[in-house]
């Protein structure tokens, strides 16, 4: 494994690369092809930067855990809006969790229905392309938009346009009061409409997910409500009105107990130490229960309104009985967790897949980062 102390010698270690390498932050998220090229990791380049509390903008490396960055913003009351989900409970890994590793994978959680994901914090981004150049792109306040195409590229990309070395980002204040909203006993397709219904109103819904099995056992519907305690008394009591043709919403007014769902929720713990494949589905919510229905085995847990499903399928599953239903709605299906790692990531529109081998090209010529992880060379 090599650990590059500084910006400089990892760019030297990538302009005279002769074999390829396997990008890495903290190791926590192995998802996609696995590969025997040597391991590259940013996690010994960690630190912040710059913290400007009042203007909502930090600057940090790429490398520094996600720990220390949420506890350096709540120690000011702030937070990450997007709510980056920890893979390691589902994934069984180790390590800690990196920011600039965040990025690279475009980690958003349950939030992401109301903040946005965690590409559109992103302002700027410095890093280390295939031929060994460090380059600077976007800029540290959201006016700044020089460059601002390649700042949102570099999101999601996993690693395999460039090494990230430096992310700048906003930030937002944290909440005072959450309070989760609950509805029992609805079926998937009822409960979607539900979800639906709230993300429709104009009661600025954070969180709306869907568990077919509860702690209880019993299907669970719910909602989460942040702000000051007295809007979300306001949006609690509103929101029971819109409601109500499903049931007797129920309203849990506790904070941390709220928080403890949610991250249950954003961690898919359901399916933590659980024998199975995990994928992640992106639909459109009102096609959300008939894909699931069509999928043999499946145990579903719904997030983001039904536009996200996390699905547990039996060790092995093909991944075509998975993805086959996705066919007719255009959705698209992530391999997670399971043996079939070759096939990870759907496949591409053949245009789309020209677009992306074309910037692969571009970036990274030699091919030396992450080569194959998304069932592609350069």
């Amino acid at each position: 494994m090599l650990t590059p102390q500084t910006e400089a010698e990892l760019a030297a270690i990538v302009a005279k690369a002769e074999a390829s390498f396997r990008v890495l932050g903290g190791g926590t998220r192995p998802i996609g092809a696995a590969s025997n090229a040597t391991g590259l990791t940013t996690r010994a380049l960690s630190g912040v930067e710059l913290y400007e509390p009042g203007a909502l903008t930090l600057v940090v490396k790429a490398g520094t855990p996600l720990a220390e960055v949420e506890a350096l913003l709540a120690s000011e009351g702030q937070r990450l809006p997007f709510e980056p989900m920890d893979h390691r409970g589902v994934l069984g890994t180790t390590g800690e969790p990196t920011i600039g590793a965040v990025f690279a994978a475009n980690v958003s959680g349950p939030r992401r229905i109301q903040a946005g994901a965690a590409r559109d914090y992103l302002l700027g981004v410095r890093f280390v392309d295939g031929q060994g150049q460090v380059l600077r792109n976007g800029g540290r306040v959201m006016k700044n938009v020089t460059g601002y195409d390649l700042v949102k590229l570099m999101a999601g990309s996993f690693g395999t346009l460039g090494v990230l070395t430096e992310v700048a980002l906003k930030v937002l204040p944290d909440t005072a009061t959450t309070a989760t909203l609950t509805l029992p006993d609805l079926e998937d397709a009822m409960a979607v409409k539900a979800l639906s219904r709230a993300l429709g109103s104009p009661f600025e819904v954070t969180g709306a997910a869907y568990r077919p099995s509860g702690p209880e056992g019993r299907p669970l519907t719910l909602l989460r409500l942040e702000g000051s305690e007295k809007s979300v008394a306001y949006r609690a009591a509103e929101l029971t009105k819109v409601l109500e043709p499903f049931g007797n919403l129920q309203v849990m007014h506790d904070t941390a107990s709220s928080a403890e769902i949610w991250r249950d929720i954003r961690d898919v713990a359901p399916f933590h130490n659980v024998d199975g494949d995990v994928w992640r589905l992106s639909v459109t919510p009102s096609d959300a229960p008939g894909v699931v229905a069509q999928i043999p085995g499946a145990k579903a847990l719904y997030d983001w309104g039904g536009g996200l499903i996390w699905l547990l399928v039996p060790e092995g599953t093909p991944p075509e009985k998975v993805r086959a239903p996705l066919a007719a709605t255009g959705g698209h299906a992530t391999l997670i967790r399971g043996a079939n790692t070759g096939v990870a990531f759907q496949p591409l529109d053949p245009t789309v897949e020209a677009l992306q081998r074309g910037l692969r090209h571009k970036f990274d010529p030699r091919g030396v980062f992450n080569p194959g992880l998304m069932g592609h060379t350069a």
